[in-house]
Formats: structure tokens, sequence, C-alpha cells
């Protein structure tokens, strides 16, 4: 089989083009977000009490202001609702502590790019309590019902999404890691930075490496300075995003054995059996860059409007969840969903869906024959920040 000219495909290197592509794979398919983000939840509840630690400093409004959450990075499963859910839980109790006469209403915006499966994520919201007749205290008394008005957001986080002093918590989990876009340099042969042979930058030489470096803190800034804008006095920002314990951004840590083992393995079979060109292959990095902490410390202390009330490394876990860890081939099919969950979108855009199937099997069979070294050593790493205004 000669491989296929491509002409129809993307090479996905601009913001403008990410942006429009870039998604978590929607619906409810075996090998959707909705269906493969067990882990995130479990590593997301093991950050609880560092979240809890955030809201209480968060400076509490008269209660005839609404109190507005956003969730940066929402995507389309439960996790993004459990979580406003938990925000909105502990501000009320200490609205209640605090003697207040009642509580405001809650606003949740959940953003994330125009390509997110919103429709998943809106038919996943449980309807409004009392249909917003009763009082908040109804509410958030009223079971199977959500205790807050709802509204998606379609747009970068890079850019602005809210008016100014609008919000008064920002969340956002397991997103920054995404980059705007590859740096063009990456894709560039000419450049000492081109990532030839590899489809990420774990083992790739320095210079592709700096240039993700580089553009993730370029990002962060964007992010940082947007926020700042639309942040309430007295607001307070969460953040977790894949991280590492190397200073060396060469070594991507879990991120690196997700995306830079049997995935790049992958890829190479695919060319070494005429079904894509080496070309082709190189024309796609994934966009992520897990930052040590003080990749990210840099970003924040040269924004100047955030103090850091914690940054640490935390340890996530694994991104597998499997029913028998001795089952091979459930241990393949796990590594190969969860990647394809979060970069499948962008490699069907590349190289079509029917390779894109192709590419998975493969995942899926290699991780298979290494199954129990993938339980062993992939684990994630997650910088975890709590910001506030100065």
């Amino acid at each position: 089989m000669a491989p296929p000219s491509g002409d129809s495909n993307v090479v996905v290197s601009s913001n403008v083009k990410l942006e429009r592509l870039l998604s978590m794979k929607g619906g409810k398919d075996e090998a959707s977000y909705a269906n493969n983000s067990q882990a995130q939840a479990k590593h997301a509840r093991s950050m609880l009490h560092l979240l809890k630690e955030t809201l209480d400093g968060v400076e509490l409004s008269m209660p005839e202001t609404p109190f507005v959450v956003a969730d940066l990075g929402c995507s389309s499963g439960n996790n993004t609702i459990f979580i406003v859910n938990v925000i909105i839980e502990h501000i009320t109790k200490r609205y209640e502590a605090s003697g207040y006469s009642g509580v405001p209403e809650f606003s949740a915006f959940f953003a994330d790019l125009p390509s997110n499966d919103f429709n998943t994520l809106f038919q996943l919201l449980p309807p409004l309590a009392n249909q917003g007749a009763g009082s908040m205290e109804e509410c958030l008394a009223s079971t199977g019902h959500r205790p807050f008005f709802a509204a998606g957001v379609p747009g970068s986080f890079y850019r602005r999404l809210f008016p100014a002093k609008s919000v008064d918590v920002f969340y956002s989990a397991f997103s920054l890691h995404w980059l705007s876009q590859v740096p063009e340099i990456v894709l560039d042969k000419s450049s000492m930075a081109y990532n030839k042979g590899k489809i990420f930058i774990h083992g790739a030489n320095k210079t592709a490496a700096n240039a993700y470096r580089k553009q993730f803190q370029t990002d962060l800034a964007g992010f940082l300075k947007m926020r700042s804008k639309e942040m309430k006095k007295g607001g307070s920002m969460f953040i977790a995003l894949l991280g590492r314990t190397s200073e060396d951004p060469t070594d991507q840590g879990g991120a690196g054995l997700l995306f830079g083992t049997h995935f790049q393995d992958a890829w190479d079979d695919l060319v070494q059996e005429g079904l894509i060109t080496s070309e082709k292959r190189d024309d796609f990095n994934i966009p992520v860059y897990a930052p040590s902490l003080q990749d990210f410390k840099e970003v924040v202390e040269a924004n100047g409007s955030f103090r850091i009330k914690k940054l640490e490394v935390f340890q996530g876990g694994s991104p597998l969840v499997v029913s028998q860890p001795d089952d091979a081939a459930e241990v393949g099919r796990a590594l190969a969903n969860s990647c394809r969950s979060v970069s499948g979108v962008l490699v069907d855009a590349h190289i079509g869906d029917k390779l894109g199937d192709e590419l998975f099997l493969r995942v899926a069979n290699r991780a298979a024959y290494k199954a129990e070294e993938m339980l062993e050593k992939l684990q994630f790493f997650h910088i975890v920040a709590s910001l506030s205004l100065k």
C-alpha cells in the first residue's frame, strides 16, 4: 500500500489551526474523554484538600453579589461538574460559618476551545434546582439538581474570556500543559530545533525541548495576564497541570512515557510498513509541555500580578484505570484509549481516521506486550499552584 499523499490532511502548527482542532475526544464511545477520564477524576479528588485551602483564601462579598466560578479547560466529562459542586459546597459552608444572613447565587462558566464537545457536557448537567424559582438555600438543599446557573464559554484561555473583575474563583486542571501551538522552528527542517524522527520532545534534542519550554512560558504569561484582568479583588485561582521532577526538559516524565514510547513506536511502525512517509510523521508533534516547578515559578514572578500561596509537585499516579491489571490486552487498550482520548482528534486531522485506527491499534498491541512495565512506570506528576491577586 502506497503512503497517502496527505493533501487533504492538516499540519498543525499555528495557534489558529490548533484552536479550531484541539479538543479531547467527544461523545461517549470507548475512546471518548468522557469514558477515559477516570484517572483525571482520581487525581483531582486526591488534590481536593489543596483546592479547599485555596478556597479558604477567597474573600467573601455580601451575599447580594453573585459568586462566579470558572473552569478553564473543562472538557466534556463529569469531572468538571463534580469540581464545580465541590467549590460551591465549600464556599456555601464558609458563608454559613461566617454568619451571613444568606448565601449568594452561584454562576459556573465552563470554558474550553470551540471544538470542545459542549453538547455532551451540557447533557450531563443536572437540571437547575426548582428551575430557578426557589431560594438559593432551597437549591443547595435539593438532591439530584444543580445549585448554580451554568454557561459555556468557547475560546482559548490564552486570551480574554470574561469581563474585567468578574470571576471569584478560577479552576484549571490538566489543561495548561497544552500549548497554544507547536513551536514553528520544531517543524522547520533548516532549524537546529527540527524534531526529526519524533512526534514529542521526550528524548529529543535540547534545542527542540527549549523551544517547547519557551512556548510554554510565553503561553503561561498570556494566561496569567488575562486572568489578572478578569479576577475580582480577593479572588483566587487553583491550577494543576502535568509537570516533571527533572530539570531536563527532554525528560518529560509521565507525559514522555505516554507520548514518547509506544505512541512514538506506533508512528514508526506506520512509516516502516509504508502506510505513511517519514515526512508525514515528522510533521506531527504533540503540543504538550510538562514544566518543572522552576519553569512555572519564573513566569508567575515575572508577571507580578499574583501572590504564590502554594506551589508544589504532586504525585498523581497512573493515568491507566484497569479492572484486571493481569490482563495485558486490557492494559494495552487502556493506554491506547487514554492516548486517543486526548490526542485522537489531532491524529485524525493529520492522517485521517482510518490510519488513526491503525495507529492506535499498534499502540494497544505494543503496550500489551509491555503491560507490567507500563503499570509500574507510567506515573504522572502534577504542578499544583494556588494563586491570589496581589
